[in-house]
């Protein structure tokens, strides 16, 4: 993995997931120049040991530039605490400073699904300009990307934790419509299910909140990504016939597309951040 020579203005992303992460180095141009996964330690501790020796072992001969770090969860992005890591049970670590005392470069730190929503809005920007997107994967998170930013206004917005009625109970809008959902009901991962009964259930557990999203924002696009965004051409048929079935002169259902990079989203989006915030200075 490591290179033989020193490579100037590369740029590190790293995403942090439940239960991997992912390293990556980017080329001034946007080039995947390495990459590497590692297990992420449920132990905050162990996991920045692991970092480090990731870093060590697979990114020796790089040189950053800059670093941008996707959590899973609420930032304040004035302090460079992340407050809540969903899944993993680590709060208020100094993300920010940890990571930046390994890498000795500049860190910006983002939630992850606005990341992922950043790569793949710029890659339809000439056609969309105000995209939502979705990342259906463990939970659901979802970000509002506007001319290609991540909009301020609902930089926080965490649609999985929407409450809806179903099964005649308020639920958490991910408690239904996730992949871990689905592993739950079915015993399987989406990659598993071919069953066109299950998903058609799944597309309508997901109108439900779509149809809260929609109400609200107007996109001119929605994107799904993720785990389960992957295998989206399973259920995107049934997701616009129950969309369709409820749509009124108010609000209208967009395009609702695949993501280019389902599961690769997140990291790209660091690069793309890294990228728009070095422009400004």
């Amino acid at each position: 993995m490591a290179n033989s020579f020193i490579l100037s203005f590369m740029y590190l992303g790293i995403d942090i997931g439940g239960s991997k992460t992912l390293l990556a180095a980017f080329t001034d141009g946007g080039k995947l120049s390495g990459e590497y996964r590692f297990a992420t330690n449920s132990d905050y501790g162990r996991f920045l040991d692991d970092l480090t020796a990731a870093l060590k072992t697979n990114f020796a001969d790089f040189e950053f530039e800059y670093a941008c770090c996707a959590v899973p969860g609420r930032i304040n992005r004035k302090t460079g605490i992340a407050e809540d890591f969903g899944n993993l049970k680590w709060h208020n670590v100094a993300i920010k400073d940890d990571i930046g005392r390994l890498v000795l470069a500049p860190i910006l730190v983002e939630n992850d699904a606005k990341l992922g929503g950043l790569s793949e809005a710029l890659l339809v920007h000439d056609k969309y300009k105000k995209v939502l997107y979705l990342t259906i994967s463990t939970g659901i998170g979802g970000g509002v990307i506007i001319n290609g930013k991540i909009d301020p206004v609902l930089v926080d917005m965490e649609p999985g934790h929407m409450l809806l009625e179903h099964d005649g109970k308020l639920q958490k809008w991910e408690d239904f419509a996730s992949g871990r959902a689905l592993h739950e009901k079915y015993g399987k991962l989406a990659s598993e299910i071919d069953d066109a009964a299950i998903w058609k259930s799944f597309a309508v557990d997901i109108a439900l909140g779509l149809e809260e999203l929609l109400a609200i924002i107007h996109p001119d696009v929605v994107i799904i990504g993720g785990g389960v965004g992957a295998h989206f051409e399973k259920f995107s048929r049934l997701l616009n016939e129950a969309l369709k079935k409820n749509e009124s002169d108010m609000v209208k259902v967009p395009p609702i597309i695949k993501a280019r990079r389902p599961e690769e989203a997140v990291i790209y989006g660091c690069y793309d951040l890294t990228r728009q915030t070095l422009d400004k200075i």
